[in-house]
């Protein structure tokens, strides 16, 4: 039992180490981001980089009916934010405020447009952005890199997730 424990100890701690985190949260970052993402380019009027479409004005407006904005301005503001805060995590640049961001479209999606995905849907994105609000974007994110520069230039630093 004690070599057991002994071992499982050694696996937990490679685990908790910084590169297998580090990948987790990279993967983590990106399956938030591609979900996003993805909903974004939905938004665009085809043939153009991002031209917010009629279809997309349509639906906040006679679908999306609960947002407290106008269409005009909510469509092109959550189709700006599913472009610009899902690259900023990829490359884990911003990656708290970029997850707070993307978890505050959520609860907003929720409230206000799906109030029955919860459990189904929106509960999974919520953790996914809850992992990178509380993590940050880990050793394989821009944000770490500048960390890390910034505590050579002026001593260590405790966290540079």
């Amino acid at each position: 039992m004690h070599k057991l424990l002994s071992l499982y100890g050694r696996l937990t701690t490679i685990l908790a180490s910084h590169l297998p985190k580090g990948l987790v949260l990279l993967v983590t970052r990106v399956a938030l981001a591609g979900i996003f993402w993805r909903s974004g380019r939905t938004k665009i009027e085809e043939g153009t980089a991002l031209s917010v479409s009629d279809n997309a004005i349509f639906l906040f407006e006679y679908e999306y009916t609960g947002l407290p904005l106008p269409p005009d301005i909510a469509a092109p503001m959550a189709t700006y934010a599913e472009h610009v805060f899902p690259v900023l995590l990829v490359v884990g640049l911003f990656t708290r405020f970029s997850a707070l961001i993307l978890l505050s479209m959520t609860m907003v999606i929720q409230v206000f447009v799906y109030p029955e995905a919860w459990w189904n849907t929106h509960i999974a994105w919520a953790a996914l952005a809850g992992v990178l609000i509380t993590n940050g974007g880990g050793m394989l994110s821009l944000d770490y890199q500048f960390a890390a520069a910034r505590a050579t230039d002026s001593g260590p630093q405790e966290d540079l997730g």
